[in-house]
This record gives C-alpha cells, structure tokens and sequence, in this order.
C-alpha cells in the first residue's frame, strides 16, 4: 500500500506548515483512517497561486503538443498507482471498487480526450478578416482573433466523484488542457485519494521538466477555498458541490477588487416527466429504469432523478408502487456522515409535509458510524406541490417524489415552476407527439441536457456533451463541466489588429502551421493564406 505524507504539495513540494490536522474517514469501517492530514496555512495557499501565477506564461507559450503530452503522461501515472489507488478510494468513499474502476477509467479518457482536442486545435476558434483598403467610405483593418488562456485557476474537488470530479478530474483536465496553471483544493472526505492523483500530476510535469508551479494541491475546509479564491492572481474558479457552497464562492468571487468567473455545477432534482402513452406501453419497465436510476450509487449523482411528473391515472398509482417496492433494500453508505445526515434530515422534513405521502416501507437501521441510508419514494398531487416551493429542493441522496397531475396543463404548470436543471427527461409514447412538444418547449428554457425515453444518471464524456443549466443548477447555463466544451471556460477571445505575421499566435499566421480550421473572410478552412 501506498505510503501516504498528509502534507499539501505547493509548486510539487510536500508542505505541511500547519498546526490544524485532520483525517479521512472510512463509513464502511466506520472509524478514522490513519493518516492525518495538514490544512493548508494563509503563507502555504498564496504560495500555490503565486507559483501559478509565475508559471502561467511559460506554461501558455508551450508546444500544442507539449501540453497534450503532459495530460496523457498524467493519464498514465494514474493507472501506474494500480490498486492502491482504488483501495483508499474505497475507504474513503465506500463507492465499490468496480465503480471507482470505471471512474478511473473515465478520468483517464477524458485526459486523454482533452489531449487530442489540443493537438488538432480547431478550440481556439480562430477568426481572420483580411483587410479591405479600398473599401469606401472608410478602409477595414487586418483583425484575427482567438482564444486564449485565462491564467491561474483554482478547482475544487467534488465528494461524489474522487476521480472524475476531482484533483486530475474534469475540471483540471480542461484547465491544464486551456493552458491553465491549477490549484485544487482537495475535498476533506477523500484526502488520501486526492494526494495520490496530485503525485500522478507532479510526476508528469517533472518527467516533461513543465515548470512545477503549473499544479498546486492544499488540504483544507471553508477558510482554505475562501482564500484561495480571494487571491489577486487567480483568473477562474471551477466547482462541483452543493448550492450554499457554490454560491458562497460566487459571491467571493464577485466581491472582489477584480471579480472572476465561477463555473460552479451545483446540484439539480432533474425532473422525468412521464406521459399516459409511455405508462401503457411500457410502465413495468419504466418503473425498473427508475428505480435503477434513483439508487445508482446510493443516489449520489448530481443527476439522480429527484422528480417524476405524471397524470393521474391507475397506471400511475401501479408506477409509484412498483418503483417503492423495487428500491425498497437495505440501507447502504453513503460517502460521509454529513451527507447522510442532510439526506435523513431531507426525508424527515418531506415525512412532516401535508398531503405528501411516503410510498416506501422499509425500517431504518440505528446507526451512528456507517452513515446508512434506505431509498425512499414520495408522492404528492400537483397542487401540493406548487404551493409548496420546498418540494423543489433538491435532496441528495437515494430519493425520488412522484407529482400526480389532474391535467395536461397542471403538468405544464409543474413544469413552468421549476428552477433551472441540469437535465430533465421526458418519456412519451407513440401517441404522444403534440404533449412531447409542449413541454418540451418549456424545459428547454430549464435544462441543459433534454432526455427523451431514458434516464439522466449517464453523463457521456463526449463532444456534444452539456452538463450544466441555468441558475441554480450552475452559476453559468452558457459552461459545461464535462465534455469538450468544457475547455472554453479558461480562455478568453483577444483580437490583434495589423500585426506583423511573425507576431502572431501560430494558428493566426498566414501559413497555419497547425493546419486549424480557421473562419477566413467567413468561410471555415485550413488553408494558408497567401
């Protein structure tokens, strides 16, 4: 087993100046796991942005295929840790190992993914109008355009996801990618873990002598994020995590002498909703998908269907209680107790609501170190629901409440009140076209991903890829935090006006070395200009 150092690593140097300790801790074994782990000081976290801030122009004049090369030689440090790294993830998080092993699967793929967009270089969006002299009443300049990087960024690892959403997840994957120096703040419930993927990203940069303060990792709660996230010379913030800490950092963020950008993916109950025809033809196995869905990972995905929305009807009543009786299995653990106590705390307060029902019966197990918890299936009428704007809170965890409608325009009604999302799913029948339409219609203003006849727990690593949504699903519906996309939130458009050929960016220049496409006179091309 991995011997672990509990320091933080600053500039790729293991610091360990504080005095305030903590450890990981194992809800499968219920107890503290041995390695104690040093918050990171005031002095420790300003040294990470300032070494960042020092290394971002060597960083971003770079080969192309230099950074490619370091986020393929992170993917491979990663899957050099072998089962060590999955063992202490397990303890950390109690997800299953085959789980984390395709996490890291999915953490290395997109490394990968983010490696191959930087070596073809279409991402920087370059933009060239040549100059018309002639043109009357006044001449045009030369004006080429393109993104660039932004500069020091700072990620903050996510609970659910110890690899993907991570210390060498997403979001630093598409920072480094950008050509972004990162600084994460590890989260505290996976520490081990988190130190683990850092040494995989310091053995990269070292192996391709990348100047060490292009990644930093600090230890740490609340203070550590609020301070890293108030330093002058960090440009951006990305965040996987729960609303009040999202918009806490947002707000920092925006206080600032110099505001900054905070892609923060907050959570969302991604509403299905389920038209009659699609209950007639396939409710048995629409209940199945459901209940799959809910308990997938006890719950623990940012896109766990936290809402169903149907009409009224007996093969409702039969949906509802055969999805309760699918889920209904002993508890599990969840990944920290604090999550878990949100999650109890969540179902009590539905419990305690009139004219909300609890369809599921199983006993809760006394517990007090394995942070257990049983799914759980709500129902509830439409006026209930609109009446009482908690409903649309999300609760994290193994959880879903079905809203009975009397009508198609009470299901409108339901869907018009929603927040914004992350996704929402519709499932209809053959029969069901012109219904599909109009609600699809209003959840396009809500969501960013749009489900039809499946379930939203996949997130597809991919191209195409959305995985965000208005306010407060994400503090930014225009960002995606997984996927290609997700790149263009570290860079930013510069334009240089009748600059000599020699000074400009090689994707800018008259030869296009790269070989990018380019919008020339607007017309996309890899060609030269003569």
């Amino acid at each position: 087993m991995t011997t672990l150092h509990g320091g933080n690593l600053i500039g790729g140097t293991s610091s360990a100046l504080g005095n305030i300790k903590f450890s990981g801790y194992s809800t499968l074994e219920g107890k503290s796991l041995e390695t104690a782990y040093h918050e990171a000081t005031p002095n420790e976290i300003d040294r990470a942005v300032e070494l960042a801030a020092e290394a971002a122009g060597a960083y971003r004049a770079l080969p192309a295929g230099v950074r490619a090369d370091f986020l393929c030689h992170i993917a491979d440090e990663i899957v050099a840790l072998g089962d060590d790294l999955l063992e202490i993830a397990h303890q950390e998080s109690a997800l299953p190992k085959d789980r984390l092993t395709g996490e890291r699967g999915r953490t290395v793929g997109q490394l990968r993914m983010f490696a191959d967009l930087v070596r073809e270089g279409s991402y920087v969006d370059a933009r060239i109008d040549r100059a018309l002299p002639d043109r009357a009443p006044l001449p045009r300049p030369e004006m080429r355009r393109m993104l660039v990087p932004l500069g020091p960024v700072a990620v903050f690892g996510a609970s659910n996801f110890p690899f993907a959403f991570s210390v060498a997840g997403g979001d630093t994957a598409s920072a480094l990618a950008a050509g972004c120096p990162v600084v994460v703040k590890a989260h505290p419930a996976h520490p081990g873990t988190s130190e683990m993927a850092a040494g995989a990203i310091v053995r990269a940069a070292q192996a391709l002598g990348i100047s060490p303060g292009v990644f930093s990792m600090m230890h740490g709660r609340a203070d550590v994020g609020a301070r890293l996230v108030r330093h002058p010379d960090l440009e951006a913030v990305a965040f996987t995590g729960s609303l009040g800490a999202g918009r806490a950092l947002f707000d920092i963020a925006a206080s600032r002498p110099k505001p900054i950008p905070v892609y923060a993916e907050m959570g969302s109950i991604n509403p299905i909703f389920v038209l009659p025809s699609a209950l007639e033809e396939r409710g048995a196995a629409l209940a199945a998908g459901l209940a799959q869905s809910v308990t997938a990972g006890v719950g623990q995905f940012c896109t766990n269907p936290g809402l169903v929305v149907g009409i009224q009807s007996a093969q409702l009543d039969e949906f509802i209680q055969t999805v309760a009786r699918t889920v209904s299995q002993a508890p599990s653990p969840m990944l920290t107790m604090g999550i878990c106590s949100a999650y109890h705390q969540g179902r009590e307060r539905l419990k305690n609501l009139r004219g909300v029902h609890l369809e599921t019966r199983q006993a809760e197990q006394a517990d007090s170190a394995h942070a257990l918890a049983a799914p759980s299936v709500y129902s509830t009428d439409a006026e209930t629901f609109l009446g009482t704007p908690i409903l649309s809170e999300e609760i994290f965890g193994p959880l879903t409440l079905v809203v009975a409608c009397r009508t198609s325009d009470e299901m409108l009604a339901v869907a018009r009140s929603l927040e914004g999302q992350l996704t929402a799913t519709i499932h209809a029948g053959a029969s069901d076209p012109a219904a599909s339409r109009s609600i699809a219609e209003i959840l396009e203003t809500k969501v960013g991903r749009l489900i039809f006849n499946g379930f939203p727990t996949g997130v597809e690593v991919a191209s195409a890829m959305q995985h965000g949504g208005p306010y407060p699903a994400t503090t930014d519906s225009r960002s995606t935090s997984v996927g290609a996309a997700a790149i263009l939130r570290f860079l930013r458009p510069v334009c240089w006006q009748n600059a000599p050929n020699e000074l400009l960016p090689p994707e800018l220049q008259n030869d296009n070395p790269r070989g990018v496409w380019r919008l020339v006179d607007n017309q996309w091309t890899r060609e030269a200009i003569a």
